[in-house]
């Protein structure tokens, strides 16, 4: 898992990492999977997509892992896909909606989230449907991430016969949003789609709130909105996409599960995070189960994917179901 445990995004990575490692760690108590115990071995990227191939390198060449598992982000995902599609190493459950990850991928991926195109679907559908707004801008991260991310947006705003109103970009792991406040309060935008991580963004909106700028907000998941949501100073109008449900508010079986796992490692304060974290954990452990060991790529991608498609208890929190090729996308309002 090459994740970021330092920089301005680590909350992400290391709460992906303990939601991941608390379910690892009770199955290796009672027994392992097929006896054998998980080793979720985890390096620091920093989100920076140099540091995530050099991590990916080592894990492939001298662990020799059997697969690579959580990534975190879209360009440390797109930074390693040339590595992944030479080697067909598997790519489980990256923290990543992008699109060369879900359509017609080049690399040996099982996706669990939502794309950022369905999220985005949901964002506009709000912007424009449910709060009638037309003047939109976008704030946008100055990456892969965000070129995605900003596509999708584009994509779903041209639904409604509309085009972002101003496009203002700022620099991956800095906080240097001054210029694109000064950019998009001049626009006129009345409501704002923002495309980044929680220290950014945050740092966006309280100071637009102090400049008296008040549009409306929407976000992609990958921000973590309870990261974001604990850092807003102020009064303001934010809803997130999310890919899993409130966990808090849910009271299906894996919900029900995670609390009490969570409870008994003294995570005081479990989010959707931590849960997107366990549940990669879970259905991973599911699909290895049903491999003999050694564990082979190929068994385990067949069985991911049955597992996805036809167990409930997964199913019923992610597919949609009025449209079964479609992921299921939550909300969460500040």
């Amino acid at each position: 898992m090459s994740t970021a445990l330092t920089g301005p995004a680590k909350q992400i990575g290391e709460q992906l990492y303990q939601g991941s490692n608390v379910y690892f760690s009770k199955i290796n108590k009672n027994g392992g999977i097929n006896g054998a115990k998980v080793l979720l071995k985890v390096a620091d990227d920093g989100y920076e997509p140099k540091r995530a191939v050099s991590n990916t390198r080592q894990f492939i060449y001298e662990d020799k892992v059997d697969a690579l598992f959580g990534a975190m982000g879209t360009p440390t995902s797109f930074a390693v896909s040339a590595l992944l599609e030479k080697l067909q190493t598997p790519y489980l459950m990256p923290y990543s909606g992008a699109e060369f990850l879900h359509f017609q991928p080049k690399i040996n991926v099982f996706n669990l989230r939502a794309s950022y195109e369905d999220e985005a679907d949901e964002q506009i559908k709000y912007l424009v449907k449910e709060k009638n707004h037309s003047r939109i801008g976008l704030l946008i991260q100055a990456d892969e991430f965000g070129f995605v991310v900003e596509s999708g947006l584009r994509k779903s705003l041209a639904k409604f016969n509309l085009k972002p109103v101003k496009v203002a970009r700022y620099q991956r792991n800095s906080l240097d949003i001054a210029n694109a406040l000064k950019t998009l309060k001049a626009s006129g935008v009345t409501a704002i789609s923002l495309v980044g991580t929680y220290k950014p963004l945050s740092e966006f909106i309280n100071n637009a709130y102090e400049q008296k700028f008040n549009p409306d907000y929407t976000s992609v998941s990958f921000a973590s909105s309870s990261d974001l949501f604990a850092r807003l100073k102020y009064p303001s109008e934010v809803m997130v996409t999310e890919v899993v449900p409130n966990p808090h508010k849910c009271n299906v079986y894996w919900c029900r599960e995670f609390l009490k796992d969570m409870a008994v490692s003294n995570i005081n304060k479990p989010n959707r995070i931590h849960f997107e974290g366990y549940l990669n954990a879970v259905i991973f452990t599911a699909a290895a189960q049903r491999c003999p060991l050694p564990l082979q790529e190929n068994c385990l991608m067949h069985h991911l994917n049955i597992i996805f498609s036809e167990d409930q208890k997964i199913h019923t929190l992610f597919i949609n179901k009025t449209d079964k090729n479609k992921h299921i996308v939550y909300r969460s309002t500040f």
